[in-house]
């Protein structure tokens, strides 16, 4: 791991229900966003619940996320991400660059919108340039996708063993971000049936996957100590003999 980790915390939500028998895969880039309402006396985070008939996570509440696409490096932002949030992702192990890290910031916009209809953006005349795929949403609200107000929560990696493994990176925004809805995204048929805001520490949020419970409970505590900031440590979550680890990323 990172020679910048400082200290490990062992006591971290273990993954029990998943096989570790697969021979090994190399973890794919992958991008959380946690939306986050706090105009109210308890911050919301907006959660999705997933189709019954997925093969992954059925009819369970779930933050937009997945992997980094090949556009997702080159499609162009309406404002650079701050250095302080591209320092956070650089750090750990594996390394990440600079195009990486962009990437990843845009890959966490690109699915949120994807999969709620709601979209990071701020208006541009160069919104054409998006006008491709799962980016067209954005040109035809004239909008760029905007990672200028993203923060990085958590790191954490799939542990080896599993059919499919994860290099993600969990992001958090305001929902003041939002710039553009898409009707229509969340329907019956839909990979994520309905939308849900809730208060931190309500039901819904008790059912989530382990490791996202782990990176929920880190929001909380930074959420209440104040404004978000980009200097906090950063945990990055992985395995060590077939446990999960939680090592702290410096801020």
């Amino acid at each position: 791991m990172s020679e910048a980790a400082t200290h490990v915390q062992p006591k971290v939500e273990q993954d029990t229900t998943e096989a570790s028998h697969h021979p090994y895969f190399r973890p794919k880039d992958a991008a959380t966003l946690i939306l986050v309402d706090r105009s109210g006396a308890i911050p919301k985070v907006l959660v999705g619940k997933r189709h019954d008939k997925v093969v992954f996570m059925p009819g369970k509440f779930v933050f937009p996320g997945g992997r980094v696409d090949k556009n997702d490096h080159r499609v162009p932002v309406a404002a650079p991400m701050p250095s302080e949030l591209e320092a956070n992702l650089l750090k750990g192990s594996p390394k990440t660059t600079p195009s990486r890290a962009r990437a990843l910031a845009v890959a966490a916009i690109r699915e949120a919108c994807e999969e709620t209809g709601l979209c990071l953006g701020r208006t541009s005349e160069n919104a054409r340039g998006v006008s491709e795929g799962p980016w067209q949403p954005f040109a035809d609200a004239g909008l760029l996708p905007d990672p200028s107000g993203l923060f990085l929560i958590a790191r954490a990696i799939t542990p080896p063993g599993r059919i499919k493994r994860f290099d993600t990176r969990f992001f958090t925004a305001d929902a003041s971000a939002i710039a553009h809805r898409v009707d229509g995204v969340i329907h019956p048929d839909a990979e994520l049936v309905e939308l849900v805001w809730v208060e931190l520490g309500s039901q819904p949020l008790a059912d989530l996957h382990p490791m996202t419970k782990n990176v929920l409970g880190e929001l909380h505590r930074r959420l209440a100590t104040g404004p978000l900031r980009h200097d906090a440590p950063v945990p990055f979550f992985y395995a060590v003999g077939g446990k999960m680890q939680k090592h702290v990323l410096p801020g």
